[in-house]
């Protein structure tokens, strides 16, 4: 009987294929780990962006005190985006898609991040 080496090479790739299929399933990323990535993400941009363009009143305390707030504020933000997430679990992997609004008036967000082998990625960011 001849020796057939695709019959070899498919058992190997349908094992590969199971294997990375297992890895990748049990490596989704949890909801609560995707609070703590977008509080994180939310708590740098605004000590980056909002904190330094804090007006100067009251003798300055706002703009002093900025990081102090939002450093406070972290397990707040984590219920706020828990409030505010949708969460897509195929799997392998998770879409989370996040919708932010502060009160009617001022803009609102979206964030849409791919969740697999416990890393996120934000690939879509909008401002309504």
């Amino acid at each position: 009987m001849k020796s057939q080496p695709w019959r070899l090479t498919m058992f190997i790739s349908g094992i590969a294929v199971i294997a990375v299929g297992t890895a990748m399933a049990a490596a989704n990323p949890r909801r609560d780990a995707y609070q703590s990535y977008a509080a994180e993400k939310m708590s740098t941009y605004l000590k980056q962006e909002v904190c330094p363009d804090a007006p100067k009143n009251f003798g300055g305390v706002l703009r002093e005190q900025c990081n102090q707030f939002v450093d406070r504020g972290k397990q707040p933000m984590k219920q706020w985006i828990a409030e505010s997430t949708e969460r897509y679990n195929y799997i392998l992997f998770s879409i989370y898609k996040t919708e932010l609004s502060l009160m009617t008036g001022l803009p609102s967000y979206q964030f849409k991040t791919l969740g697999i082998f416990q890393n996120f990625w934000i690939y879509e960011k909008k401002k309504q």
